[in-house]
């Protein structure tokens, strides 16, 4: 038990510290090799924020835990929107300005039900993860294309700015990129292994660890770089993180599992978290797109709501799910 419990505190704290290493490494290599401002902080710390969460379900799916792999790219989702939104919200209300992102949203929303359209069978095929990617892949294709197009978009210009804030050597840049790789690959094997065990000692399905603990941790690195864009009044960048980390999730994370081990789908994950996932995902369509020429903009009172939410999903989760010892 306590060899457990100290695998997933120590491999959660190693994941973040190693995510921010390897992200630091390879935005400053790609400035080396002349890649574009926008495309680094677009892409490289794009899909540096969500490396936990692929690296993670990866290892899941190919350790046999599929409950850990589709709940932590999920509850990752439900975070991300609930819990992450509602503190950064809370701390600093949120100005939607990019067109990009309003742009994003909806196809956010199309791309979330459509996922739930493709497990109404109850199951993970390869060809249903080969959609996911192939689908994330055209997604992230256009969304480079209409940041390169749109110069004076603001979260162009702010994305620009965070990626050409720090320095580095070569040599440390690649160092970074290889180490923060190797601690991640090794930090979610812990956090894994060490989630897999408490299910099993307490008689919790590891769909539930997945939801609750292993999703918050993979989320620590988009709260901490919402927060800290909040304070700093990007508000495009905080909103950014979510919504990119939530196509990612949902899309090559949840693929990229399915590509490893296609695996059943539990009905209760389909009837009751994809259906919050979906909810969640509406109202923050509703309340950052902005109709009827009011500005996108999400408030402290929306944000405390999103934090209730949030705690009473897991509340719920916890309460309803716990299987009995036998």
């Amino acid at each position: 038990m306590a060899m457990a419990v100290s695998a997933l505190v120590a491999g959660l704290i190693l994941l973040v510290w190693s995510a921010d290493r390897f992200v630091e490494g390879a935005a400053a290599t790609a400035r080396y090799f002349s890649m574009p401002p926008l495309l680094i902080g677009m892409v490289v710390v794009g899909f540096g924020t969500s490396a936990p969460e692929m690296v993670v379900s990866a290892l899941a799916a190919l350790q046999g835990s599929p409950g850990i792999a589709l709940g932590n790219a999920y509850g990752s989702n439900i975070a991300n929107i609930a819990l992450i939104l509602g503190i950064t919200a809370l701390i600093s209300p949120i100005m939607v300005h990019s067109a990009v992102l309003r742009k994003e949203l909806p196809i956010l929303t199309l791309v979330t039900a459509g996922s739930v359209v493709l497990m109404a069978d109850l199951a993970l095929s390869f060809s249903d993860a080969m959609i996911f990617l192939v689908l994330f892949a055209g997604l992230m294709g256009w969304t480079i294309m209409q940041g390169i197009r749109q110069k004076a978009d603001p979260l162009a210009a702010q994305m620009e700015a965070q990626a050409t804030d720090r320095t580095m050597s070569l040599r440390r840049s690649v160092f970074w990129l290889a180490a923060g790789l190797v601690l991640l690959i090794a930090s979610s094997r812990m956090l894994v292994w060490g989630a897999v065990k408490i299910a099993l000692i307490f008689h919790v399905s590891d769909m539930v660890i997945g939801l609750t603990i292993v999703a918050i941790g993979t989320s620590l690195p988009e709260l901490a770089s919402s927060i800290i864009a909040a304070r700093r009044g990007e508000h495009d960048i905080a909103l950014g993180n979510v919504l990119g980390s939530n196509l990612f999730n949902t899309l090559a994370v949840v693929g990229i599992a399915g590509v490893i081990h296609p695996f059943g789908v539990e009905p209760a994950t389909l009837s009751r978290d994809m259906v919050v996932m979906g909810v969640l995902t509406l109202s923050l369509f509703v309340i950052g797109y902005g109709f009827k020429g009011r500005q996108g903009r999400i408030n402290r009172f929306e944000g405390a709501v999103l934090l209730a939410v949030y705690l009473g999903y897991t509340i719920y989760l916890l309460s309803t799910v716990i299987i009995p010892h036998p």
